[in-house]
């Protein structure tokens, strides 16, 4: 029986984790929103107020130049960061390539002077018979723009880093109650006994949970115990009965006037007595939902007990042409209750006479395991392992009696003591179940 810590687990995302992630990839990237916007704002705000200051600028002291029509002079002023210069038809080829192709709007140019690269708002306005263009010196403030992007990343990488540093510190308390909920749990698993969670938490969400927690224990406790109980007094009532059957056979069988065939009978009865009691043993030690079934230092030999369960079987067979044969390569000594090893041969053994119509059921005892192998009608495959759990037979099986219970009570079984109990078809037809101990 597979129990949750034998089932393959993938990948764990831990609670605590996704909320470090969650808030500091919250924090991280809202102080990078917040840096990239007011770079875009500073560009923005610079852009607009400075084009259009000097688009304004220009477009003035174009005006007062047509009012005065002073003359053709090339320069109008120039001051530390600003330069006017107006531009007659003569001297159009005089200005740079690059400034012949300039438009009419203000334009970012850098070029490269005597102390280094120099950028500058360029505003150009060209009439038919003049061009106008207002220079306005911007090298400290994109100095100052790398500035601001170099102090904002540093900033970014600061909160960011804080954000992790809060988002552990927080996580660790508001997992807190979780963690202690989570460490409680698995100490009631390892010491199989409920104790009251929810006086340990305060009365949050947590401790909602734990007390809703402690009334689910406390039904599946009575549940249990109901269950329990119920088992007890079950194969107490069955057992009594089935030992008086035992009494009386072996009193009647030992009367001198029996004959060979009444006498016969009675073993089958003896034997079907004997089934029945270590059935509701091997029930009962399943009914304890322990993890490993009891051993008391018990031997138990295996090929001794494969012996009695063939011969229980053989009056099954009828009057089928089949032929039971039972082989020892070896005596394997198991520790484990004589009752759980008979329960599961029989089962093993039972199915394939069974089910077996012709042919031979051949029982094989070696060093470490059983193995029995029919020449029925066989089992797919695909549907081998299914046939371990409750309810479900085979598709060979036909309209043959049966709940499908046997192979179930047997995989319970293998799982309490630690062995391996598979079904597999044979190549040349029939079915071949073993136990591996």
């Amino acid at each position: 029986m597979a129990t949750a810590s034998s089932i393959p687990k993938r990948h764990r995302k831990r609670l605590r984790s996704r909320i470090v992630i969650a808030i500091a990839l919250f924090g991280t990237a809202l102080t990078a929103l917040f840096a990239a916007a007011a770079i875009f704002l500073r560009g923005y705000l610079e852009e607009g107020l400075i084009g259009n200051t000097l688009q304004r600028e220009l477009d003035r002291y174009a005006d007062a130049w047509y009012r005065a029509r002073d003359g053709d002079a090339p320069l109008l002023f120039e001051f530390s960061k600003i330069k006017g210069r107006v531009v007659g038809p003569n001297r159009f080829a005089n200005q740079s390539f690059d400034r012949q192709r300039l438009p009419n709007g203000v334009h970012r140019i850098t070029e490269t002077g005597a102390g280094g690269p120099v950028t500058y708002k360029l505003a150009v306005r060209k009439d038919a018979n003049v061009w106008f263009f207002l220079e306005y010196d911007v090298t400290e403030e994109e100095r100052g723009r790398r500035l601001l992007i170099g102090a904002l990343t540093v900033a970014v990488a600061f909160f960011a880093i804080l954000a992790w540093v809060i988002a552990f510190w927080s996580s660790s308390r508001v997992m807190a109650p979780v963690a202690e909920l989570a460490r409680r749990l698995e100490g009631i698993r390892w010491r199989g006994r409920h104790e009251p969670l929810a006086p340990h938490f305060a009365d949050d969400e947590v401790g909602q949970l734990a007390s809703a927690l402690d009334d689910y224990a406390g039904q599946l406790t009575a549940l249990v115990e109901r269950d329990r109980e119920f088992n007890s007094d079950v194969s107490h009532e069955l057992r009594t009965p089935l030992a008086v059957i035992q009494t009386t056979t072996e009193l009647v069988m030992g009367s001198l006037e029996l004959s060979d065939k009444m006498r016969e009978r009675l073993k089958r009865i003896e034997r079907a007595a004997k089934q029945s009691t270590e059935l509701i043993a091997a029930l009962l030690l399943l009914s304890r939902s322990e993890r490993q079934g009891p051993q008391d230092g018990e031997e138990t030999d295996v090929a001794r007990v494969a012996v009695e369960v063939v011969e229980s079987l053989r009056p099954q067979i009828g009057n089928k042409p089949v032929e039971l044969i039972l082989e020892s390569e070896g005596r394997p000594e198991v520790a484990a209750p004589e009752a759980v090893i008979a329960v599961v041969l029989n089962n093993l053994v039972g199915n394939a006479v069974k089910y077996t119509r012709e042919g031979e059921v051949r029982v094989r005892v070696t060093v470490d395991a059983v193995i029995v192998e029919d020449t029925g009608p066989g089992i797919r495959a695909d549907e081998a392992p299914q046939l371990f759990e409750r309810h479900v037979r085979g598709s060979s099986a036909g309209s043959s009696q049966g709940a499908g219970l046997g192979l179930a009570i047997v995989k319970r079984l293998c799982a309490l003591y630690g062995w391996t109990a598979e079904l597999e078809p044979r190549g040349e037809g029939g079915a071949r179940a073993s136990l591996r101990f």
